[in-house]
Parts: C-alpha cells; sequence; structure tokens
C-alpha cells in the first residue's frame, strides 16, 4: 500500500524523452510528470561525500516527480505506457539545465515559455522562471 512519496524505478524512462506534462500509466494508475527532481543536501550526509550532490546535478540524471491524476494497483513489472503528450511539454533535462544556467538565449526563451504554459508545472517552478525572467529584463 502507497502511503507517501513512492519511488519507481524504470527503465528506457529517462529525463530526454519525457516530457513536463506527459501523463502516463502505470497498473490501473494514471500519473502525470510534474518537476525534476534536485538533489539536497540530504545526498551528501547519505553518501558522506561533499561533493556528491554536485556531481548528482551534472550527471542531469535527476529523475523527475509524478502527481497521481487517478489512484489505482501498481506493482514491479507493470508496464510504463505514455497516455498523453503535453503539447508544450519540454524535456526534463531540459527544464535542469534551464534551472541551472546563468543566461538565456533565444532556444532557451521558446523552451522556458512553453514550460510556463505546462499546466501539471508547480506554480514554485513557475515563480522561479518568472523571477528568472524578470531579473534579465525580458
Amino acid at each position: 500500500m502507497g502511503i507517501f512519496g513512492e519511488n519507481f524505478t524504470a527503465e528506457g524512462v529517462l529525463e530526454d524523452s519525457v516530457h513536463l506534462g506527459d501523463q502516463f500509466s502505470v497498473g490501473s494508475a494514471e500519473v502525470v510528470v510534474t518537476q525534476p527532481r534536485l538533489p539536497c543536501y540530504k545526498l551528501g550526509v547519505r553518501f558522506e561525500s561533499h561533493d556528491v550532490v554536485k556531481r548528482f546535478f551534472a550527471s542531469r540524471r535527476t529523475g523527475f516527480y509524478l502527481a497521481v491524476v487517478r489512484e489505482g494497483e501498481v506493482g514491479a513489472g507493470d508496464e510504463i505506457r505514455v497516455t498523453a503528450r503535453e503539447p508544450n511539454g519540454v524535456p526534463v533535462s531540459e527544464i535542469v539545465r534551464l534551472y541551472s544556467e546563468k543566461r538565456y538565449g533565444e532556444a532557451e526563451l521558446i523552451s522556458l515559455r512553453r514550460a510556463l504554459q505546462v499546466a501539471a508545472l508547480p506554480d514554485s517552478w513557475k515563480e522561479y522562471f518568472r523571477k528568472r525572467l524578470e531579473m534579465m529584463n525580458i
């Protein structure tokens, strides 16, 4: 029985091919991609390493969070199938890159504007990116 913050480990579901807002079915549940998972200091504590958080983030293999659209039963070996693609979706890897970039070029601005239109992206992320745009006077 899932309680809180359950994890999926999957093959072939990578940050370059999964977009914000994409919906998947897993078992009888349906989920939507909401945001990248960013490493925190606890990772460094767990691995007793001061640079593991930086190395993890630099790998861009952060994973991502899912929100439950429809509850259901999920078990080991259940297929993860795409059920809907977000038309304004931006790959999770691109969002991680945009999060860490100091400056944006035209291509980054296009991706960022698309991401801001994704309903599944949490308001906190939207606010972060809007503030970045304001600081750049865009």
